[in-house]
């Protein structure tokens, strides 16, 4: 495959970032910076037609990386253009890792092995990005080299320590501030020894870390989860030819092995098509497919949670594509009402809840949802963001210290925050379906970290909305 380094006929803020990246030296990495963007969303409308949203996040950031360590290449197919993913590159690059793309979601990585990374010039700033932040540390721990770890305001307030304390046992020297957050300084390690590791609180992104550690790690590696979540990086090493052992809740790999480029087909993002999931279940007269999105069973819970309260989702065509089960989901509109969210599904819809939110305060009756604090350390508090939002668009909305109670009833037009969050922003952007007046959401740049394009996306698909500036 041969991949063209040049410009885009369509130049998303998120691609500009990656171009510019692209053409400056390995050092210090700018990430997106642009003037603030604010949504205005018109009432009214239905979600009609056959959509494909960006690909999966998670995957595309795992893709990256295992493919930078595998020898030889590895080709990858709906990789996501969104920043977040691009810091990810980015970082790559300036580790000294090859690559062509990615141009209309396909990237070739020239993978230089478990031990050909090199010292960067300078500090990695990777912007927005926790699962770039958390997964690279778990992966730079073993190497023979410093270096530092940034992000922006909002990532540098997100908790570190719970993946530098299970790296540290493992040998693994790693600082942080006071306060357990970036920047990070990572030391050269000596000799990480492996561990098995007992999550205290569900976590994908730490699981990954410290299995990522423990492919440098004398002996054998093992984590378990008291709760399932996203097994995107176990399904990935396997597909890669590294082999695991899977025992329940138990994933266990031994250090010093190789892994083999592949290729990696990328799904459309599962926490992306929820908005328009939740977006057709709640505006009357919607009909949508979307097409070739991920169901992994560890992603899923949104799905068992809309069913729950009453959706129309039908799974169509269910396959595999790289490893990772995919199909396709028409939704139409039908009448919601409210739930106790079981809280085994909590880790399976971790970031959905923004949306399923907006679903609740749609529904009939009331809507409770516990067990889920780890809302409160995600791109901003989301429980206490939301429920300001749901208020002040007329909903009642009681935060509690791992959920949140809501009583349906009718969205007002009105202005929200979304304090910087990308999930947040969409998520009052498919509210305007049913809203009484114009909503304005404030703060949305950060849409682009996830799902570029999404504006354009949902007005061909029916919403009534447009970016304005600050």
């Amino acid at each position: 495959m041969v991949l063209r380094r040049g410009v885009k006929k369509n130049k998303s803020p998120a691609r500009r970032v990656y171009l510019a990246v692209l053409h400056r030296p390995a050092g210090v990495i700018p990430m997106q910076h642009s003037e603030n963007t604010h949504y205005r969303v018109e009432p009214g409308g239905r979600l009609r037609g056959c959509l494909r949203v960006p690909g999966d996040k998670s995957i595309s950031h795992r893709a990256a990386m295992l493919g930078a360590l595998a020898e030889g290449d590895t080709e990858v197919t709906g990789f996501l253009e969104g920043a977040d993913s691009l810091a990810t590159l980015a970082a790559l690059r300036a580790l000294g890792v090859e690559m062509e793309g990615p141009e209309q979601g396909r990237l070739l990585i020239h993978g230089v092995g478990l031990h050909g990374l090199k010292a960067p010039a300078g500090a990695l700033d990777l912007g927005n990005s926790g699962t770039s932040m958390r997964l690279l540390c778990g992966l730079l721990a073993g190497q023979g080299f410093e270096v530092v770890l940034t992000g922006d305001a909002s990532l540098s307030r997100r908790p570190m320590r719970r993946v530098t304390e299970p790296l540290a046992r493992m040998g693994a020297r790693i600082e942080t501030t006071a306060e357990g957050t970036a920047p990070l300084r990572i030391h050269p390690a000596g000799d990480l020894h492996g561990i098995h590791y007992e999550l205290p609180v569900a976590s994908a992104q730490v699981k990954s870390a410290v299995l990522l550690a423990g492919l440098y790690a004398r002996g054998e590696t093992c984590v378990s989860e008291p709760a399932p979540t996203r097994d995107h990086s176990e399904r990935m090493l396997e597909g890669l030819g590294y082999p695991l052992r899977r025992d329940g809740a138990r994933v266990c790999l031994e250090g010093g092995g190789r892994l083999r480029g592949t290729r990696i087909d990328v799904p459309a993002d599962i926490s992306s098509a929820a908005f328009f999931m939740v977006g057709a279940s709640i505006a009357p007269g919607s009909e949508i497919l979307l097409r070739h999105v991920g169901m992994n069973p560890t992603r899923t819970g949104v799905v068992e949670i809309l069913r729950a309260m009453g959706a129309d989702i039908q799974v169509l065509n269910p396959r595999r594509a790289g490893g990772e089960p995919v199909a396709d989901l028409q939704v139409r509109h039908a009448p919601l009402h409210g739930i106790e969210i079981p809280e085994r599904l909590v880790p399976l819809a971790i970031d959905e809840f923004p949306v399923l939110f907006v679903a609740a305060a749609c529904a009939e009756g009331e809507t409770l949802l516990t067990g889920a604090g780890e809302l409160r350390v995600k791109e901003s508090d989301r429980i206490q963001v939301m429920a300001d939002g749901l208020r002040a668009l007329g909903i009642e909305a009681r935060p509690r210290e791992d959920g949140i109670r809501i009583r349906g009833g009718r969205f007002s037009g009105g202005a929200v925050d979304s304090h910087g969050d990308h999930r947040v922003a969409m998520a009052f952007a498919m509210a305007g379906l049913v809203a009484e007046g114009p909503v304005r959401i404030s703060d949305c740049a950060h849409v682009d970290t996830s799902f570029p394009g999404f504006p354009e996306l949902a007005r061909e698909a029916g919403l009534d909305i447009r970016r304005e500036g600050a």
